[in-house]
């Protein structure tokens, strides 16, 4: 699936463009399931859903190779909640080869431009909690804020969603974790704390690190937290890690700007 980090692959190598031959969409079906492990016949990406995506005002990106093999890709739809349109992003999917070059970036820039074409000011998706580095990536990176939390998300256990939503008018604020700053260990994953203007959240860095048999009480803590601290007007603006095992969300007291999800 084209070439990794590894073998020299610099940005220049590859361009980004719409998912738009029959060839593309299917090394996306097949990308999809390979990098989240799926198996089941009833979980897959549709080539067909992919075309229609494309020619009703979807976004169907992908980072190409010179040689034509994809990198990774992105795909989203218009949504709306009763009080605005937006983009919603179902799902980015990077080769694990091919990490490390910045393809998350590209990736939803480019579903931000199509969002911008086809008039939208927001873009809206959604992402596991518990893995930090994600929440990193679009609190920090991109500057998004996590405005809802949605239990069992996908209608099953352990899918558990944050719902972001990035203003693409506006250009993204880095949030300051307010000072001072206490060190926070395992011990203290899921458990939160509300500042007044800010809010702390402490989970695992990695869900791997989570030992079983506390798995579904750091799980129903954080889930607990999340529900706690934007019920009382905050939102997600930052997830860092302190340690080699521990991660922290921060949260601001920032206007929630309406929807139904925030009932979900």
């Amino acid at each position: 699936m084209g070439r990794g980090p590894a073998s020299g692959l610099r940005a220049a190598d590859f361009v980004v463009r719409d998912l738009d031959t029959a060839e593309l969409q299917r090394q996306a079906a097949a990308l999809y399931r390979r990098v989240f492990g799926y198996r089941d016949s009833d979980v897959g990406l549709s080539p067909p859903l992919l075309t229609a995506l494309l020619r009703n005002g979807g976004s169907v990106v992908g980072a190409v190779d010179a040689d034509g093999a994809l990198l990774g890709f992105a795909y989203g739809m218009r949504g709306g909640d009763g009080t605005r349109m937006y983009h919603y992003s179902q799902a980015a999917v990077v080769a694990p080869e091919s990490q490390g070059l910045g393809l998350g970036r590209k990736l939803k820039q480019a579903q931000a431009a199509v969002a911008r074409n086809t008039g939208m000011r927001y873009m809206r998706w959604s992402y596991d909690p518990l893995i930090s580095r994600n929440a990193h990536f679009n609190l920090d990176v991109l500057g998004a804020a996590g405005r809802w939390y949605v239990d069992d998300f996908y209608l099953h256990e352990h899918s558990d969603r944050v719902v972001v939503e990035w203003d693409l008018e506006r250009s993204p604020v880095p949030f300051a974790p307010p000072e001072p700053n206490p060190p926070v260990t395992r011990a203290e994953w899921g458990t939160w704390q509300d500042f007044g203007a800010h809010g702390r959240l402490v989970l695992p860095s990695d869900p791997a690190l989570l030992e079983p048999d506390r798995a579904a009480e750091v799980r129903s803590a954080v889930r607990a937290g999340f529900h706690e601290l934007l019920a009382r007007g905050l939102v997600a603006r930052s997830c860092r890690q302190v340690s080699a095992e521990t991660s922290v969300y921060w949260f601001a007291r920032i206007p929630i700007t309406g929807g139904d999800l925030d009932r979900a």
